[in-house]
């Protein structure tokens, strides 16, 4: 299944490569929200959020309104999950707060680079289903905070210990995202193999047969640049 992105950033719609360099830059809402409406889940990040400077709360409720979206970007606590469930969005998507190293005086943990009981509290309080956890990587390693910082986990490992707390795992492949040099289809394989939960991807993906190839494997594809540059129908 294809599942387009919308990345929100200063109140615009934005394409960028690697999280970092702008490429484009829409503010014709209406149109793509109308391009997408055939589409069963469209993805919706607040870059701003996710990267702590700033938020597109506004833009984020007028576009669940109108399109069934799972939404992320920067939720820290059950409760910005739920605001946004409230607001109109299908599922939310945590990421970097699932990860870290233990901050001085806090109960001892089970795995000491993720979190393993805030995943099973946001299962408790939110459910299952509403939950979808973003494990992207850069160079190999989880990244965290808008992909500016890792740490020393593999995705593999990342999924398999958080498996039985989310519906859905969002895998981005940071060295990839936002260059239209294809998505690894050896890695979708192996994480594949690793859950048995909905799995999604992206990064570098540029064509329908790739998205093809990815359903092969029961694997789904998120497309923005291939998209917005008009190299892919959608």
């Amino acid at each position: 299944m294809l599942i387009p992105s919308i990345d929100l950033m200063g109140g615009k719609i934005v394409q960028l490569v690697q999280g970092q360099t702008l490429k484009l830059s829409f503010d014709d809402f209406d149109y793509w929200i109308d391009r997408f409406s055939k589409y069963p889940l469209v993805q919706l990040i607040d870059l701003d959020a996710a990267m702590r400077q700033g938020e597109n709360r506004t833009l984020i409720e007028m576009i669940c309104k109108r399109l069934p979206c799972q939404v992320g970007g920067g939720l820290r606590t059950a409760e910005d999950g739920q605001a946004l469930l409230d607001a109109g969005a299908k599922r939310v998507i945590y990421g970097s707060s699932l990860f870290g190293t233990p901050t001085e005086g806090e109960t001892p943990r089970r795995h000491p680079l993720i979190r393993l009981e805030f995943a099973e509290s946001l299962k408790k309080v939110l459910g299952e289903d509403a939950l979808c956890f973003s494990v992207d990587t850069k160079a190999g390693k989880v990244a965290v905070k808008g992909w500016k910082d890792s740490v020393e986990l593999t995705p593999e490992e990342a999924v398999t210990w958080l498996e039985d707390s989310c519906a859905a795992f969002l895998y981005t492949h940071v060295d990839t995202e936002g260059t239209m040099t294809g998505f690894p289809i050896d890695v979708a394989a192996i994480l594949r193999a690793t859950t048995a939960k909905q799995l999604i991807v992206a990064g570098g993906i540029k064509a329908q047969s790739e998205v093809d190839e990815l359903d092969q494997m029961g694997v789904d594809a998120v497309a923005g640049m291939a998209v917005y540059s008009g190299a892919m129908e959608a």
